[in-house]
Order: structure tokens, then sequence, then C-alpha cells
């Protein structure tokens, strides 16, 4: 981690507080753990009885989503994948995703978005220069996932996030608040489009969702006894004919282009670091080995960046002049074209207020 984190601070023995408090995480977690995974286990299948689900796994065709299809599975739960697929699915994602359930024998629904209105609110995020343009992703994907599990009475939603892997804090000048359904339409609002078939979520929703409906969204692999992703990655190879990524979230072509190429070139943001020091500090990678990686583009060779640049620019509908100008462009805040995140700040505040009144 480095001064691109615009918070980031170093102690007198050169440790950055990312690094302190994630150490701080682990040592916290190993300590007191809530609930335990033969609890959590029976919960979801005392709650799922007479349901056709007892739980939901949302699955990128990444190692982590995919660990967690497969724990759920042989614990006996009964879950449904659930896939988003916003039209820059790589070929090794589709396949590890169908090779998962048809070995597991798992229902899986995969979500279509529609891809003209998706590319016209990407075409929105460029124009507006701001850095997270994978909100529009992520806000879909919990949508859905919230959405499905409203469906069936699910009151589980297993998700692939973990303390182990990407339990270090992400800078707030990296990417943006989630649940931030009014920016999304906001920035669509620039170039006059309005969300249609677009599934998205805001603070509301979120509150609905996570109080009325009591649907609960769990980093379900915090719960297993261990979690290592180099271990878990040969055991998906070898039973599932897995095929690996080179770094995080490389399963979707856009994501690989954004993270190894957009962020670094027009935002100064490499996530390579926030990934890595992750697996240093969890004692799943050694540092040495880390720096040698960080050396290196975030490609496996210059070749692969070319073949994923001209895609981009042919799904995009773009010209390599238009890539430069974007690129040279100054960055602008999301806040500025309006905002829930100080809504979830304020309704969170006033959460501790009335917990500590209680206490």
């Amino acid at each position: 981690m480095d001064t691109t984190a615009e918070d980031i601070v170093f102690d007198s023995e050169g440790n950055c507080n990312y690094c302190n408090d994630f150490i701080q995480i682990l040592e916290t977690q190993a300590k007191n753990k809530n609930q335990s995974l033969e609890q959590l286990i029976s919960s979801i299948k005392q709650d799922g009885l007479g349901k056709k689900y007892d739980c939901i796994v949302g699955i990128s065709g990444g190692v982590d989503s995919s660990w967690v299809l497969v724990k759920a599975k042989e614990l006996g739960l009964r879950p449904l994948a659930v896939h988003m697929d916003n039209g820059w699915n790589s070929e090794l994602a589709t396949n590890n995703i169908k090779n998962l359930v048809d070995i597991l024998g798992v229902d899986l629904y995969t979500h279509v978005i529609d891809w003209i209105e998706y590319r016209e609110l990407m075409q929105s995020f460029f124009d507006a220069n701001v850095i997270d343009i994978e909100l529009l992703y992520d806000n879909a994907m919990l949508a859905v996932n919230y959405q499905l599990a409203a469906k069936y009475g699910i009151k589980y939603i297993l998700s692939g996030e973990n303390t182990t892997t990407e339990g270090m804090a992400m800078p707030n000048n990296w990417n943006w608040f989630k649940f931030d359904k009014k920016n999304i339409k906001s920035i669509a609002k620039l170039n006059s489009i309005k969300l249609k078939t677009f599934p998205a979520i805001g603070v509301y929703e979120y509150i609905y969702y996570t109080y009325i409906k009591k649907i609960k969204w769990l980093p379900f692999l915090d719960y297993l006894s261990e979690y290592n992703k180099f271990t878990v990655l040969d055991e998906l190879q070898k039973k599932y004919n897995y095929k690996p990524y080179l770094y995080k979230h490389y399963e979707s072509v856009f994501t690989r282009f954004y993270q190894g190429y957009i962020l670094p070139e027009k935002f100064n943001v490499d996530k390579r670091k926030l990934h890595l020091s992750t697996l240093v500090i969890s004692g799943q990678m050694s540092r040495n080995d880390a720096l040698v990686q960080l050396k290196a583009i975030a490609y496996p060779s210059e070749e692969d960046l070319r073949q994923d640049l001209e895609y981009f620019l042919k799904k995009m509908n773009w010209t390599e002049k238009q890539l430069e100008e974007y690129i040279a462009k100054a960055e602008n805040a999301h806040y500025i074209f309006g905002s829930e995140r100080s809504t979830m700040e304020n309704i969170r505040k006033l959460w501790k207020i009335m917990k500590s009144i209680k206490g």
C-alpha cells in the first residue's frame, strides 16, 4: 500500500494504517466468532424447511464464490446459484460456472441485463469521469440477489466476501458506495438515460430487505475454520475442471480491463496493491512475491492487454482516440452528481445512538 490511498498513514516502523487495521481484524476474528459454522448451517436448514431453496449463493466464476457454492452443497444446504450477466463475461467464467453447477447438481438463475441499456449507462459513467464504473454491476448484482431472496422467502445470501483474501479496507478514493441508486440515476441523466430494465437498489430498499424481510447477507467463507485461496484453487481445478484467472475479479473482461488498465492509467489506482497486501498479511503470500508481481503489468502479457483493449473498443463502439481522450480527462467525484451515501452514514449514526441508549 502507498500514498495513492489518500488517507494512508505510516507508523514509526513504516507500517501503514491499512495493514495495522487488518491485522487487528484478523486477531479479533480469530478470538471472537459470533456464530459457529454448525449453528449457522442449522439455522439455514431450519428456516428453509418446506422451501425449494434454503439459501442463495451469488456466483461470478471467481474462486471465492465458487468455493462458497462447493461448501454449501458439502454441508447439506440447498442453494440457488445466482449469476449476473452484464455482457462482459469471459469464456473462462462461463465455463467455470457451468462446470460447477453441473457437477454439484445446483439450480442456476442467470440474470441477463439488457446490453444496450447497460452500455448507455456505462457511457454515462465514462462521460461523468467518476472512478467507480463497476458501481453499475455491483449495485445490480446486490439488487438481483436481494430480490430473488425475497421472492423465494430465503433469509440467507451466502457471499464470497471474506476477511482472509479481501478484509483490508478499500481506500475511500478507490471506489464508491455500492447501494447508491441515486448516484446511478443522476449520472444516467447526463445522457438523458432512464433506468428501464436495470435492477437497482438504494439505501431504503437495503433497509427493507435487511430489517423488514430479515434477509442476511453473510461472508460465508469467514465461518470456515480455514480458507486458503491457493489450496482451494488447487481443489477446484482437480475436482471441477476450474480454470484460474491472473488476479482477483478478472473473470469479467471489463473488470479485467478496468482494473488492469483504466484505473492505473486514468486514476493512478492499482487494486493489486490492496489484494496482494491482504494475501501477505494473512500469510498466503510472501511480500517479495507480491512485489515481484507489482513490477509487471496487471496482465499476463502485453498481447493479452491489447486483445482486451480492442474488445473494449468494439463493444463500446469507441475509437482508440476516444479512449485516449477519456484517459486524459480529469476525475470528478461521485458525490457532485447526487448520492445516498450521506443518508446511509446518518442512518448508521442514528442506529448506534439507539443501540447505546438501549444498552
